[in-house]
């Protein structure tokens, strides 16, 4: 629930409302904020944050997990929580009036804020584009009426946002800044506590509770299957929080009893560094398998209602589902989506990776490509554009 009094008090330091929804928004507030205070020490840092940006100096007027949730059924479910959050957002942040609101991607909800915000003088930047090159384009006017600006961080999208009358700017991705391809597993695992020897498959079924439910299931499935044709094979999986931890550990005794699993407090990372090959849901994982340089394998499912909505309208408009994929060009990444995300199919392409090394090569050298164009020091010009637009000499 909402804390009663939001009530915040003004200063003479420069003001800065953000909010962001899910761990990969958090982290990529966070190394915006560290940008932020490195060239003014002294702003005061306001909104929804989770513990990167809270690190980073963000208070947070109510857990990031509230905002949390995904897909087109499980947002309608909680809709009326979403909407009554986003309206005391409103009130508190008109109130206080930033010099500049940020929202970090999550659209559907930071859109509709940053409309009301920049309505009433405020000025607004969204951080990540949405994604209307692939589906909901009409979004693009939403867009128009909401931010002063667009910060991208995907080469691509540039062109295409300010062909459709958005104000954008390619800053690169601040992954791409923070994460160096990392050939040798070994240092990893050690930091880790997994032996050097022998092969570790990363299983990443999200970082959100519905992704959990839907996919640790046939993740673990995958491993007991590979496990069973590659014997000695090991398996590790980061769990950002308690709650999945503890759903995923209930999901692993019903799935796969018998199945040893090395269960690591966040470090998502590291325990890509640490594998010869990655199990993931598509999302933000599938860029730093990327970057690490790491082959993968892509498994998703979302709820039935959710997925017959998004195929049946025909609402997506572009080949791949994982965005290592889009960048590439081709499915360097084997995408198995919905009743295709079963053992006996991501299985045998986990198993290519594992024993095909001159195709692995083959990638890698892909993914350090991609790796180059994605470096621009993003957080900097991040912080750079929104201080400009707040009108701070730096």
């Amino acid at each position: 629930m909402i804390a009663d009094d939001w009530r915040l008090v003004a200063g003479n330091s420069m003001k800065i409302g953000i909010v962001a929804n899910e761990p990969s928004g958090d982290w990529l507030g966070a190394a915006v904020l560290r940008a932020l205070r490195a060239q003014v020490p002294d702003a005061r840092l306001v909104g929804v944050a989770g513990p990167h940006m809270q690190a980073a100096g963000c208070e947070s007027l109510i857990p990031m997990e509230q905002l949390s949730v995904m897909g087109l059924t499980e947002v309608l479910r909680h809709l009326h929580e979403l909407l009554r959050i986003r309206r005391k957002l409103t009130r508190t942040l008109l109130a206080w009036r930033p010099d500049v609101f940020i929202g970090v991607d999550a659209p559907d909800f930071n859109l509709g804020l940053e409309r009301r915000l920049r309505k009433a003088g405020i000025r607004t930047v969204h951080l990540v584009s949405p994604t209307i090159w692939a589906w909901r384009a009409g979004r693009v006017k939403t867009i128009r009426r909401s931010a002063d600006l667009l910060l991208s961080i995907f080469p691509f999208e540039e062109a295409f946002l300010r062909g459709h009358g958005v104000p954008a700017r390619y800053i690169g991705h601040p992954l791409a800044d923070e994460i160096s391809p990392q050939a040798d597993p070994t240092p990893a695992r050690t930091r880790l506590g997994i032996p050097p020897e022998g092969q570790v498959l990363a299983l990443l079924p999200g970082s959100r509770v519905s992704e959990l439910r839907l996919l640790a299931g046939p993740f673990l499935q995958t491993a007991h299957w590979c496990l069973e044709r590659h014997p000695g094979l090991r398996f590790a999986i980061p769990l950002v929080t308690p709650t999945l931890r503890e759903l995923f550990t209930s999901i692993l005794r019903r799935e796969a009893p018998e199945l040893s699993v090395i269960l690591v407090d966040g470090q998502g990372q590291d325990v890509i560094a640490a594998a010869d090959c990655v199990l993931t849901a598509s999302g933000t994982a599938t860029l730093e398998a990327l970057l690490i340089n790491r082959p993968m394998v892509v498994g998703y499912r979302m709820s039935p209602m959710t997925y017959h909505l998004l195929s049946g309208l025909n609402l997506v408009k572009v080949p791949y589902a994982a965005m290592a994929n889009l960048l590439v060009g081709r499915e360097l990444a084997p995408e198995f989506i919905q009743d295709r995300c079963r053992a006996d199919l991501l299985g045998p392409a986990v198993l290519n990776f594992l024993k095909d090394g001159d195709r692995v090569s083959e990638i890698q050298s892909a993914y350090r490509e991609i790796h180059g164009r994605l470096r621009r020091n993003a957080a900097h010009q991040a912080a750079a554009a929104v201080l400009a637009l707040g009108r701070v000499d730096i």
